[in-house]
Formats: structure tokens, C-alpha cells, sequence
């Protein structure tokens, strides 16, 4: 399952490059419309689930605070950056950079904490700093193979992957996760679809197009969210992240299929720089 739900994740984000790059869709309304959807879904199941009660949540001044928090830092702000830095770069690239998010929990949990990070949690850091390094120049200081604006929102995606991460462990605690993710969708797109209504697409729209749209509201955010969050009822949530880790890798291997990207030694050698993170960070 957790295999699975990052596959899913993985082919979205191929499935969202398409869209953006090739079908002139704009981030903010495929963000929109995907976020709104799949509230709506999560939503529906859990007041089938639990015979209702979906809006008991925001009784609590405490935990609506935190959910809107949820929703627009973590929800909102990691699905949005890394769209848009599949704009200016590629999914597999976009994908990768956003991977970086177990550096940053440790630099947050150092400050948090106010000790310094332990060697292993050091090591983590250098390894996403060099993977990110190797993806960026190949190497050289002197070129930049992947764009300034794909790397600056590929990282703010890395951070937002943080907050989303931390934040919602209490409220998933004292609720569940489906109504949590449900309402953190609703209240992170609603904002959005003011800017890019759902219901008005500037998009050009033909028979794959319309694919890659279906298959990112399905696949790409429901079913993808569901199986990761099921596979934590039979696993740890560290091994369900190592092994959703498989999200790049199918990206990586989407692109190269599909769209005919091209990837070098030091792309798959900054990739799994990266995510040896994950590992280290997960056996710990």
C-alpha cells in the first residue's frame, strides 16, 4: 500500500508536468481544483464512517487554528510550490528537491529542541546539501543545469513538506486522518479558487489532457492518500515513508518514458543522495 500510494504520488506529478507545460494549465487552478476535490471525497467517507460529525473539528478554537495552519502552510503551500517549480523544471527534478523535507525536520527539531544536531542527523543534512548540489550544477559551480526558480520552489516545497509532516500530528491524534487531510484541503483551496475558480479553466483540453486531469483527482490525490495512510495501520509511519520514497524514482522513470526526459550520472547521483535521508533518518 505504501508502495503503491508514493507510485501514484509519482505519476501525478508526470501527469501535472503534461498539464502545465505542454496544456498551458495554470498551477494555481490545478491546485484548486484538486485540493477541493479530494476534500470533498475524504470528507463524504469519514461522515460515512463515523455517521457525521465532520464539522465537530472546528468547535474548538485550538484545533481549527491548527487546521487552518495545517492548510495553508502545509497543505496548500507544498502542493502549490511544487507545481510551480515543475513549471520552470521537471517533475522527476521538482520531485526530488522535494524530498529534502527530512533535512529540514532535523534543522527545526535542533532549534526546538536547542541542541545541536547528533553526527548522523549532521550527516543527513550534508547528504540532501550535496544530493541537492550534484542536481542543481552537475557538479560545476559555473552552470546550472536545473533553473534558480525551479530549485528556490523546489526547496520552499521541501520546507512546506516539514510543516505538512508536523503539524497535523495532534489533530490526526485526537480526530483521524481523513477528516483532518479532508478539511485541510477544502480550507487550503477554497482561498485559491477565488484567484482560479475550478469551474473556469484556462487550459487547452483534449482526450489526454482530460487523462492526466482524471488520473491526477483520482489516482494521483485520493486513492494515492488513502493507500500511504492505510499501509500506517500495518507499519510504522518510518517505514511507510521509506517506502514511499519510491515517489521520485517513478517519476524519474515516468519522464524518461513519456516525455522523453533525459537524465545523467549526476542526476541519479544527487537523487539518491537524497533520499538516502529518508533511510538513514527512518532507521533511526
Amino acid at each position: 500500500m505504501a508502495v503503491s500510494g508514493g507510485t501514484l504520488w509519482g505519476a501525478s506529478g508526470v501527469a501535472g508536468q503534461y498539464l502545465l507545460q505542454e496544456c498551458a494549465f495554470q498551477p494555481e487552478w490545478l491546485v484548486a481544483s484538486r485540493m477541493i476535490f479530494a476534500g470533498i471525497v475524504f470528507l463524504s467517507i469519514d461522515a460515512f464512517r463515523n455517521h457525521g460529525h465532520i464539522f465537530d473539528i472546528w468547535k474548538n478554537r485550538r484545533d481549527a487554528f491548527m487546521l487552518i495552519f495545517f492548510a495553508l502552510v502545509g497543505m496548500l503551500l507544498v502542493q502549490y510550490s511544487y507545481f510551480v517549480s515543475i513549471i520552470y523544471g521537471n517533475a522527476a527534478a521538482a520531485t526530488v528537491l522535494q524530498y529534502t523535507m527530512p533535512a529540514f525536520l532535523v534543522v527545526y527539531m535542533s532549534l526546538k529542541s536547542r541542541r545541536l544536531p547528533r553526527p548522523i542527523e549532521i550527516l543527513c543534512v550534508l547528504l540532501a546539501m550535496g544530493g541537492t548540489f550534484l542536481l542543481v550544477t552537475h557538479g560545476s559551480l559555473e552552470t546550472f543545469v536545473i533553473p534558480l526558480p525551479a530549485l528556490v520552489w523546489g526547496l520552499i516545497s521541501g520546507v512546506a513538506g516539514a510543516v505538512y509532516t508536523l503539524s497535523p500530528k495532534g489533530l490526526i491524534r485526537d480526530w483521524n486522518a481523513p477528516l483532518v487531510i479532508g478539511w485541510g484541503m477544502i480550507a487550503g483551496g477554497l482561498p485559491l479558487s477565488v484567484i482560479a475558480p475550478p469551474w473556469d479553466s484556462t487550459g487547452v483540453w483534449n482526450l489526454y489532457s482530460s487523462l492526466a486531469f482524471i488520473y491526477i483527482l483520482i489516482f494521483g490525490t485520493v486513492f494515492a492518500f488513502w493507500l500511504y495512510l492505510g499501509s500506517t495501520q500495518y507499519i510504522q509511519p518510518g517505514e511507510a515513508g521509506v517506502l514511499a520514497s519510491v515517489e521520485p524514482v517513478t517519476a524519474i522513470v515516468i519522464s524518461s518514458l513519456l516525455l522523453g526526459q533525459s537524465f545523467e550520472l549526476m542526476d541519479l547521483a544527487g537523487s539518491a543522495l537524497i533520499l538516502l535521508t529518508v533511510f538513514i533518518l527512518a532507521r533511526r
